[in-house]
């Protein structure tokens, strides 16, 4: 069963940070238990297998350290980052067979790597006291004119807006109320953020997950493309904007990452979601 893993940083940063995935090209002879003991022990939160596909240009399997997954945004960043750099694929557009269907991936020569999602689902809006008692931050931190509300571009998410910086570095998260509220709500977990950024971005974003076992990640795809989404509906970016948006994440967990996304618009209705980012394999 030896088989050679890649350990990959996706939406990293300057060559530094992001989001580690296991990355196994060749699997097509991997049992589905071998996976699974693979991804344990290597313990990331996710690692992508890749086998050939009748389907689609690729199949790619992904496994948590305990089970499988449909989709995962970063793994599949950083299984088309290992194929680009070791010359399995070039620059161009690609399909990938996965349990969530077959999707589109796009490879650019400026080394970022972009995923197709599903175009936005808003659903429940929620009550901005319970969460911030949840985000130990008195309500008067949220922003006022825009709601708390669920958001989906595949996995849905709790979008939650907060003024500053400031109040997004100092919240004391309380992650039993995380949970019980992404229970009640139906989804993976928060992705907070504020307009208010450290390096020219669109925003700055904080994700936590503690109901699938993660208190916070360093950088999340599909919650920033439910993100993306949410500012456009609620007009915080323009038309204009729509095509080179970038977020900040994982900077509380001195581990800056930095995640891409653009929007396609036609008559102000959101059309196609893409997010993506660069990447790097562990020496």
């Amino acid at each position: 069963m030896l088989k050679r893993i890649y350990e990959v940083y996706a939406f990293s940063k300057d060559g530094k940070g992001g989001n580690p995935a296991g990355v196994v090209l060749d699997a097509k002879d991997l049992k589905e238990k071998e996976m699974l003991q693979i991804a344990h022990d290597l313990n990331y939160s996710e690692t992508a297998f890749v086998m050939p596909s009748q389907k689609a240009d690729l199949k790619v399997r992904f496994f948590t350290p305990a089970d499988e997954v449909d989709l995962c945004g970063h793994a599949t960043i950083a299984t088309f980052h290992t194929l680009k750099e070791l010359n399995h694929i070039s620059t161009g557009e690609y399909t990938q067979e996965t349990k969530a269907g077959v999707l589109k991936v796009k490879v650019q020569q400026d080394g970022i790597i972009l995923m197709e999602q599903n175009t936005p689902s808003f659903y429940d809006t929620i009550d901005k006291i319970e969460v911030a008692d949840s985000l130990g931050i008195a309500t008067k931190e949220l922003v006022e004119e825009i709601p708390v509300q669920v958001v989906s571009t595949g996995l849905k998410d709790i979008i939650v807006p907060v003024k500053t910086l400031e109040g997004l570095k100092s919240m004391k998260l309380d992650f039993k109320k995380i949970t019980h509220i992404s229970k009640q709500y139906d989804v993976t977990g928060y992705h907070v953020f504020t307009m208010e950024t450290l390096n020219p971005a669109t925003a700055h974003c904080r994700n936590m997950a503690p109901l699938f076992g993660i208190d916070e990640e360093s950088a999340t795809g599909t919650a920033n493309g439910a993100l993306a989404c949410y500012l456009f509906e609620y007009g915080l970016i323009n038309e204009q904007q729509t095509d080179d948006l970038c977020f900040e994440q994982g900077y509380v967990m001195n581990n800056p990452s930095e995640i891409k996304a653009q929007l396609e618009v036609s008559h102000n209705i959101i059309t196609k979601v893409s997010v993506g980012g660069r990447a790097y394999i562990k020496a």
